[in-house]
C-alpha cells in the first residue's frame, strides 16, 4: 500500500515538473519569436510599421500553422497587420495579465486552437526630429497553439504511467518473492509445530536461520519443560492415589472385621470414596496428558496387548478377542489413557460376552479415530444405555465391577474432544463406539 502511495506521489511530482518545464519552454519560444518580430519591424516616417518577414519564423507564413502574430494599436482597435498564418482571423486576448513589461494570456485561435498569447508594447518615433511624445505606440503579439504542448505532456504522462505500472508490478513481485522467501523458515517452523501438536513429532528438528534459531531453541525448551511438569504432576497424582487408598483399605478391612450396621455403613461409604478417588484421579491424569505436546500412541500394539491380557483373564470362559486395526493408525494422546479407556470397554465386553469380543479400529473421513468394541452377550436395552454412562451406575450387581468404567471412558474421551456412544452390535450384544483424535 505504502509503495503504491509512494509511486503515485512520485509520478505526480514528475508529471507536474514536466508540465511546468514544457510550458516554460513554450513561453521561452514565444519570447524569442516576439523579440525577432520586434527586431524585424521597420517604422516609416508616418508611424506605420512593416515587418521584414524573411527574418521571421517560417511557420508564420503557413496558414493555421499554430504560430501567429499581429500588431495592434496601443489605443486598441483592430489589428493593423496580421501574419499569413492567421489568414482572415484575429486574436482576441482573454483576461490578460502583465508581468515585467509583458502581457500574457490565452485566446481562441483558428480551427478551434487554444492559444497561449504573449504581447509587448512598442513605440516608434514619427520622425527623426519628432519630440519623444510624438510617437506611434503598438502592441506586438505572438501566439502559439498549446495543443503541441498538451500532446507532449499527454505522451509523457502515458509513458510515465506505464513505466510506473511496470515498476510497481516489479516492486510488488520483488516484495512478494522477498516475503515468501523470508517467511519460508517461519512456515517450516509452523509446520514443525503442527506436527508436534498432532503427535507426529516430539520436538523441533532441522536447522533454522540465525534470526529464528533462538526461537526454535526456546520452543524446544518450553516443550521439554511442559513434559517435565506433566510428568511431575502424574507422579504427584500417583502418590496421592497411594496415600488415599491406603487408609481407605484399612477402613474397609476394619469394617469387614466388625460385622454390624455401623460396619456395613462404613464399608459402603468407603466404597463410594474409593470410586470417587479412582474417578477423579483418572480424570486428573488424563487432563494433564492433554497439555503434553507431541503425544502419539500407535493403536494396534495397545489393542493386541489388551486382548492378550483379557483372554488370559477370561481363559476359563473361552472368550476370544478379535482385533482388526491398521498398523499405521495412531492416537494423538497418551498411551496410558488409551489403555485406560479401551481397556475399560474391552473388559466390560469380556464380562458380558458369551464367546466373542470384536474390536475394530479405523480412521474416519473427518480425521477422528474410531474404535468399535462389540460382544455377543445379552446386549442392553436402548432405554438403559444412558444410565450405564452415569458414574457408579450398575444395572446388574451380580457382575463384578465398580460402575465407573464407562463413565470414566466417557469423561476421558470428552477431555480429548471425542465421545462415547452405545448401540447394538452385529454380534447381537452391545456395541461401544469410541471416537478420539488421530494422528495425521
Amino acid at each position: 500500500m505504502w509503495t503504491a502511495i509512494g509511486l503515485a506521489a512520485g509520478g505526480f511530482v514528475l508529471s507536474s515538473a514536466f508540465t511546468a518545464a514544457e510550458h516554460d519552454n513554450f513561453d521561452t519560444g514565444l519570447q524569442v519569436d516576439l523579440d525577432g518580430m520586434i527586431a524585424a519591424a521597420e517604422p516609416d516616417p508616418n508611424g506605420a510599421v512593416t515587418l521584414q518577414e524573411r527574418f521571421l519564423n517560417r511557420r508564420f507564413a503557413r496558414v493555421y500553422s499554430g504560430l501567429y502574430w499581429q500588431i495592434v494599436p496601443a489605443k486598441k482597435g483592430a489589428p493593423i497587420q496580421i501574419s499569413h498564418s492567421l489568414f482572415d482571423t484575429t486574436i482576441h486576448l482573454q483576461q490578460p495579465s502583465k508581468s515585467q513589461g509583458l502581457t500574457w494570456g490565452y485566446a481562441a485561435g483558428p480551427d478551434k486552437q487554444h492559444l497561449r498569447v504573449l504581447g509587448r508594447p512598442v513605440s516608434f518615433p514619427i520622425s527623426a526630429t519628432a519630440r519623444p511624445d510624438d510617437s506611434a505606440a503598438y502592441t506586438f503579439m505572438v501566439a502559439g497553439d498549446l495543443s503541441v504542448v498538451d500532446h507532449e505532456i499527454s505522451q509523457f504522462n502515458g509513458t510515465l504511467i506505464w513505466s510506473f505500472v511496470v515498476l510497481g508490478s516489479g516492486l510488488l513481485l520483488a516484495i512478494l518473492i522477498q516475503v515468501r522467501v523470508g517467511l519460508m523458515p517461519l512456515r517450516r517452523l509452523q509446520e514443525a509445530l503442527a506436527r508436534i501438536r498432532n503427535g507426529a513429532a516430539r520436538r523441533l528438528e532441522g536447522r533454522y536461520p540465525a534470526e529464528i534459531a533462538p526461537l526454535a531453541t526456546e520452543l524446544n525448551s518450553l516443550i521439554e519443560h511442559s513434559a517435565e511438569v506433566v510428568g511431575r504432576a502424574r507422579t504427584h497424582v500417583s502418590n496421592l492415589a497411594h496415600y488415599l487408598k491406603t487408609p481407605l483399605t484399612v477402613l474397609a478391612s476394619e469394617a469387614e472385621a466388625s460385622p454390624s450396621p455401623l460396619g456395613d455403613a462404613v464399608k459402603r461409604q468407603v466404597d463410594v470414596m474409593r470410586r470417587q478417588v479412582d474417578h477423579y484421579l483418572v480424570r486428573a491424569r488424563a487432563a494433564g496428558a492433554l497439555d503434553v505436546l507431541g503425544n502419539s500412541t500407535p493403536v494396534s500394539p495397545v489393542l493386541e496387548d489388551l486382548a492378550r491380557v483379557l483372554q488370559r483373564i477370561h481363559e476359563r470362559r473361552g472368550i476370544v478377542v478379535e482385533i482388526d486395526c491398521p498398523l499405521s493408525l495412531a492416537f494423538r494422546g497418551d498411551r496410558q489413557d488409551l489403555e485406560e479407556i479401551v481397556g475399560n470397554l474391552m473388559d466390560n465386553a469380556c464380562k458380558w460376552a458369551h464367546t466373542t469380543v470384536a474390536v475394530t479400529a479405523r480412521k474416519r473421513p473427518d480425521g477422528l479415530l474410531e474404535i468399535d468394541v462389540e460382544d455377543d452377550g445379552p446386549g442392553l436395552a436402548p432405554e438403559d444405555r444412558p444410565r450405564v454412562l452415569e458414574r457408579g451406575e450398575r444395572l446388574d450387581e451380580t457382575v463384578p465391577g465398580s460402575g465407573l468404567g464407562l463413565s470414566i471412558v466417557r469423561d476421558i474421551a470428552k477431555l480429548y474432544g471425542g465421545r462415547l456412544e452405545l448401540g447394538e452390535a452385529s454380534l447381537g450384544g452391545l456395541r461401544a463406539i469410541l471416537s478420539l483424535p488421530a494422528i495425521g
